[in-house]
């Protein structure tokens, strides 16, 4: 059952007297009890899929074509009031910072009991009590007396963990987590990535888009990976399938560029070159300019996503 959908999605940025692509013809799906990896160097479009999904771009910004269904709703098409609704109880998000994500004028009860407040109609002693159950769910030590503490007075870690209780309180459908573990030790990385498949994949059915740049990470937690690069999807599949027997240029070179990938392989390597800016994107394929493999076709085409397995996509015309 899919609980996100996402086809043809196309979002721009407005630079000077032009619009600039930095997502192109997107398309995926969500599925109930899943982590979707969303993988890819920076630069790639990762975050502007999160926020487009969310419609929380800049007023540079535009949803151009495409659309976003979470089930039933048309979130290309909602008006605010109902994506406000949507935010925080149907669809919700964890962001990168933990740190700038927490108001630090208003106490960590204050933020969870009014999230609790807007969306579940909970009176305040309701609200308190249930805020009290999440702090301790996500493992913050001494709850009833954390929950008069601002932000300021937590590491990163217990930060992060807070604003998974908000995330997680209203039992969302989809939640996107947009890099949560960046600032972390991975110690902490993989505590708050367990607390996301247990709380919600397994005990709730939520589906998680997963965005990341360490593919460590998905090997871990995801079920199933989409590697995007300048602003496209350049191939789909699941994890086991990704990891085994990568299919387009740039997610072999994404894996020969992990040590533990890499050295196993006997190719450990840096990928030459950069994402090129969304200004001067190449024709063809835009991998073409620092691909290995790259035929005079590659820079005449861009190839579509077309399936090749009953497991994996690929966008590349030499992939076999």
């Amino acid at each position: 059952m899919n609980l996100l959908t996402v086809r043809h999605l196309t979002t721009e940025f407005r630079s000077d007297a032009q619009w600039l692509e930095a997502v192109s013809d997107v398309s995926f799906d969500l599925r109930r009890g899943e982590i979707l990896g969303l993988v890819g160097e920076s630069g790639c479009g990762k975050s502007t899929i999160a926020y487009s999904v969310m419609r929380l771009l800049a007023r540079n910004a535009r949803i151009r074509a495409g659309e976003v269904w979470l089930e039933d709703v048309n979130l290309t098409e909602a008006d605010e009031d109902t994506l406000q609704d949507l935010r925080g109880s149907r669809l919700s998000m964890i962001f990168q910072d933990p740190m700038t994500a927490l108001d630090s004028l208003f106490t960590v009860g204050h933020q969870v009991i009014e999230t609790l407040q807007e969306h579940l109609n909970l009176n305040t002693a309701e609200a308190k009590e249930r805020a009290l159950g999440l702090l301790r769910q996500v493992g913050i030590p001494a709850a009833e007396e954390r929950l008069n503490a601002y932000p300021y007075q937590f590491s990163g870690g217990m930060s992060q963990r807070i604003a998974l209780a908000i995330a997680i309180s209203c039992h969302p459908q989809v939640l996107i987590a947009d890099e949560p573990t960046t600032a972390l030790d991975v110690t902490i990385q993989a505590q708050i990535l367990h607390l996301i498949r247990r709380l919600l994949v397994e005990e709730q059915g939520t589906g998680v888009l997963l965005i990341t740049h360490d593919l460590g990470i998905v090997a871990q937690v995801c079920d199933r990976v989409a590697v995007m690069y300048a602003g496209k999807i350049v191939e789909t599949g699941d994890v086991s399938s990704i990891f085994s027997n990568p299919l387009h240029p740039y997610t072999k070179a994404l894996l020969n560029s992990l040590p533990s990938q890499g050295i196993a392989r006997g190719q450990l390597e840096n990928i030459q070159g950069r994402v090129p800016s969304l200004a001067d994107r190449p024709p063809g394929c835009h991998f073409h300019p620092r691909c290995p493999h790259a035929k005079a076709i590659c820079r005449d085409k861009a190839p579509p996503l077309q399936r090749v397995s009953d497991q994996q996509e690929v966008a590349c015309v030499l992939y076999d």
